[in-house]
Formats: structure tokens, sequence, C-alpha cells
């Protein structure tokens, strides 16, 4: 009476033994992910030769594949058309679970091969003297598991001991999940003996490494920080909790964060760096963050041993010892030529710094995306209508911004829609060969994840379109699609009556409407009820029932909005929350 199934058979055989009279077993055997990670670094587990990429501009920020795979791999990336989602190589367990989100973003590259990391040191690092070793010294690390915080404990402690110092170290790291909190308390001494207890007090710590920000702003975290005396070295990088597998518009509030540590250690006392991002691009994983911030502490003589040690128990712990060398140098660079540091990262990683946009450069790049999208006709349809709140808006309001802002992003939201042309055509344009070339240095064939519409078949577990893999022939299929966009929305357009086409054309119809009641409404009074009101689009993501799901609930906050926009000055407090 013993049968075995795939895991993604669990909820049906659940279902089927709720009907069973009696006791049923059912055992879930499976490696866990994490272990899985560890193994195939050290070659003792077989390593996919494949990678998962998600298109930026193809996806809609929805967060489903975070649903679906509950991964801390899937992490948000701002882009100028909004946040989207990523996977992060340096810590992807290969689980291959997110591409059962329901989107047409994600691509399985096979034979992709990342970039080299930066490990030669054409640049000259300047002599100090580490701090004195008086009577003892206790560093506190933060950060979250699978980082590499206690690596950097365990590296301090056999520094100290090649020294013939005393060292010793408590490593905090509560369950071992991927992405929880970590904590290293760290004791250096002129002798062991020197060291009576390694767990750091209230106020007695003299460095906090505080590689996450979020653990490094916690009560227990703020509490080892003396005022005016403790030196704490930022990393400014957001990482992101599990929570944010279940809610795609999380936020963390970097300020009150760094605000909060800042205010306890000093601002004098205090050293902000993003270092994930310039570590990533420098060296090509996120691993070497972590070292590039012990880099940066220690040439800021904040650490009391010496570089040579640092370096040799580097060698002697034997992982990617010319990458984690290399971190530290990067990060003493850091200490004393942060510009040049963060222009050789910005090289490297092929994006550029985003500075603020006027409305006016908003527009323009928006309509000339408008342009490739349909044609010149549609793109002034977009800025005619952009225009027309900006001179109501400047005739109540001389000099803001707020509302023609947030009509230039949403209605470009909703005239932008991902529709199988739309899709076809972000895939055949180029811009997803620059992606995948800041990403890596060379891959092979590229598979595509779809549920067509007219050949896809509905999944019985889930209601939903069922996605299919499709091979590199695929792009053929893109640059056909994608030229034949002309026949959007005509009598010619297959799609043109599909239930998700009809529900986007309603959308944008309603939001237009939108936009002329608050050309007539507006005034002093509810313009800000008005900016409010016409950010409503923006809680509309995703592709079919997902999208389906968050037009109603958009719907329906619009009707809350318009509510307090018409009543104007007696709800604009309310509205404005």
């Amino acid at each position: 009476h013993v049968t075995f199934h795939h895991r993604d058979d669990l909820n049906a055989v659940q279902k089927e033994f709720m009907n069973v009279k009696g006791t049923s077993v059912l055992i879930y055997d499976q490696t866990c992910a994490a272990e899985k990670r560890r193994r195939r670094k050290r070659g003792k587990y077989p390593d996919p030769d494949q990678r998962i990429v998600i298109n930026e501009l193809v996806c809609e920020g929805c967060g489903d594949c975070g649903v679906q795979s509950n991964c801390v791999a899937i992490v948000p990336v701002e882009t100028e058309y909004g946040r989207k989602r990523a996977i992060d190589q340096s810590s992807c367990n290969k689980d291959f679970s997110c591409l059962k989100g329901f989107c047409p973003s994600f691509v399985t590259v096979h034979g992709a091969r990342r970039h080299e990391p930066s490990t030669g040191i054409d640049f000259t690092l300047p002599a100090i003297t580490p701090p004195e070793l008086m009577d003892g010294f206790a560093m506190l690390i933060t950060g979250v598991g699978g980082t590499g915080v206690v690596t950097i404990g365990a590296i301090l402690a056999m520094a100290a001991h090649l020294e013939g110092k005393g060292a010793g170290v408590i490593d905090m790291a509560g369950l071992a999940q991927k992405g929880g909190p970590v904590t290293s308390h760290v004791r250096i001494a002129p002798t062991p003996s020197s060291i009576k207890a390694i767990r750091i007090a209230a106020g007695g710590a003299d460095t906090v490494l505080a590689c996450d920000m979020v653990v490094a702003g916690s009560a227990r975290s703020l509490a080892a920080i003396r005022p005016n005396r403790t030196r704490v070295f930022v990393n400014t990088h957001e990482t992101y909790p599990g929570e944010f597998t279940r809610d795609p518009d999380m936020r963390l509030p970097k300020e009150r964060l760094l605000a909060a540590i800042s205010g306890r250690a000093g601002a004098a006392h205090t050293r902000a760096i993003e270092a994930t991002e310039t570590a990533t691009a420098l060296l090509g994983d996120a691993i070497a963050t972590n070292m590039f911030m012990l880099g940066l502490a220690w040439q800021s003589g904040a650490i009391p041993v010496t570089a040579a040690a640092i370096e040799r128990a580097i060698e002697l712990n034997g992982v990617d010892v010319d990458m984690n060398k290399a971190a530290f140098a990067w990060g003493r660079r850091a200490a004393v030529e942060p510009d040049k540091v963060a222009a050789a990262a910005r090289r490297r990683s092929g994006r550029e710094e985003a500075a603020p946009e006027t409305v006016d450069a908003l527009v323009e790049r928006r309509a000339r995306f408008l342009a490739a999208y349909q044609d010149e006709a549609y793109a002034r349809r977009y800025s005619a209508a952009v225009n027309r709140i900006r001179e109501a808006e400047q005739r109540i309001a001389p000099g803001s911004d707020a509302l023609a802002r947030a009509v230039a992003v949403n209605l470009f939201r909703l005239m932008a829609i991902k529709d199988e042309y739309e899709v076809a055509r972000l895939y055949a344009d180029g811009s997803f060969e620059t992606q995948l070339r800041r990403e890596f240095a060379s891959w092979g064939k590229l598979e595509f994840h779809l549920a067509p519409p007219i050949l896809a078949r509905l999944d019985p577990a889930t209601g939903r379109p069922a996605k299919a893999r499709y091979g590199s022939w695929m792009r053929r299929g893109f640059r056909v699609l994608s030229a034949m966009r002309r026949l959007r929305g005509t009598v010619l357009d297959p799609f043109r009556h599909s239930a998700d086409r009809k529900l986007e054309r309603r959308l944008l119809a309603d939001y237009e409407e939108t936009l002329s009641l608050i050309a007539i409404h507006l005034r002093a009074d509810n313009h800000l009820a008005a900016a409010a009101l016409a950010e409503y689009p923006e809680k509309i993501r995703g592709y079919g029932p997902i999208k389906a799901e968050s037009a109603a609930k958009a719907t329906a906050l619009a009707t809350e909005r318009e509510g307090a926009f018409l009543a104007g000055a007696p709800r604009l407090a309310e509205a404005a929350e």
C-alpha cells in the first residue's frame, strides 16, 4: 500500500488522505535546499548547469513567484519602470520552484558562466597601524544566514591566534534557515586567559560590523553600542526577510534603521556604505560582501590585528582564497577612496547610477517607449493626457508636480500592458540580451516558460493555464509576433476578444475617465487626494488570473479614493493617510 509521488502532488495526496478512514502516514523526503547548496560548493552534490533569470521588463512585480516558491533568493529590484523581481544568483539553491509563478518573464539559461571576479589588485593601499590591544577588544558582527557572518568571526579568531593573542567567538544563528538573523560575538585579548566572557554585554562593543542593517538595528544589537565610543560600519543594502515572499509591497524602514544606529553610536562614529552591490559587481558574488566590510573596518583602524594575519587566516580557511583576499583589499580601498570603488563597481555592473528625474524627462522616455510599443499616435495620446493634468495642477498648485508624476507613471502602466505582442517585443528587441550580458560572461541555450493563449491547457490543480517549456527557437517566434503588433486591437487581432485584453481595455478606459474627473474637480484643497487617486493603478500587476484579482482590489481602492477626492478638504487628511 505504499506509493511514491512527486512533491507537486503533495496537495492532491493530502486531499486523498482526507477521505481514508484510520491512520495514514505521509513521508516527505527531500534534502534541505540550503544543504544542497553547501554540498554543491564542495563538489558532493550534482549541480545543474542552468540558472533562472527574470526578464526585468517583462516582470510585473506581482510576487507570485515568491508565493509559489517561498524562496528568499527572489529579491526586489527597483527599476525606472517600477519595482520588479530578480534572482540573486549568489544565493539561488536551484530548486526552480519559482518557475511555477504565472508569468512569462522566467527564462532558464543553460551553460551560463558568470563574470570572472576582479581578484587582481592594481592599486596601492596606504599602510596603517592597527589600534593597540590594551585589556581586550570586543566586536559584534551582524548579518543574515548563508552570507558568511560566522566565517568572518572565525577568520578574526584565527588571525588573533596567529599573532599569539587570545580569541573567542560565540555565534548566535538561531534556526538554521538561510536568510535568518545571525550575530557573532568576537573577543580578542593579549592572552587567552584574559578573556573571562565572550558574549558582549550592553555598551561593551568596541566595533560593530553591521553586515545587515536590519539585524544591527534590533534592540539587542543596538544595546551593545556605547554612544560616542563604539565604531559602527553599516552595509546599507536592503536584504529582505522571508515575509517579502508573501508581501510584494513590503518596504524596509531603511532611513529609520540608519537613524537608530547612527543616533545610538553618534554620527562621527558611524560609516555607511552600499557594500552588497559593490562587492557583487567587483567580485561576481554577494558572498564577498562581509569580507569587503571587514576590509573597510580594518583600514579605518577599528580592528586590532594586522592585515597580514587576516590574509593568512583566509589562506588557512582554504575557501575562495583569491576572491576573499581581493574582497578584503577592495573593502580597504573603499575606506580611503570610496568614489573610485563605487565607479569601478558601476563599470563592471553595466548599470549607471540613477539620478532624480524631472517630469519632462519621465514623460519623454515613456512616450518613446510607447511609440515602439505601438506607434507615434499612441505616444502622443499618452503625452497629451499627462499634459492636460499638468496644466490643471499648475493652475491650483504652481511649482508642484506630485499629481503629474503620479499620472505619468500610472497611465503608462495601463497603456504599456504586457500582451502577447509586447512580451514578444521585449524578448526580441535586444534588451534581454543586454540584461544577460550584465549577469553572465557567456551562456548556451535559452528556455522560455510560457502559457500561450489557445495552446495552453488548464492545470486541473490550480485552474490556471499550465506553463510549458519552449526552446531557443522561440526567439524567432518572438520576432514574428513582435512585428505583428500593429494588429493590436484591430479586427485582425486574434487576441482581441480574450478575457485579459477586455479587462485591460476596460482598466485603461476607467483610468482615463478618472483623469477627466480629476481635471474638472481639482482644487487646492483636494490636490493631495487627487495624487493619491491617480496612483491606484500601481496595485494592478501580474498576468491572467493574478492581474484580474489585483485589478478588482485596485478598482475598490479607486472608488474609496475617488470619494475622498470629491469630498475635498474635510477628507484630505484621511486621503493622504
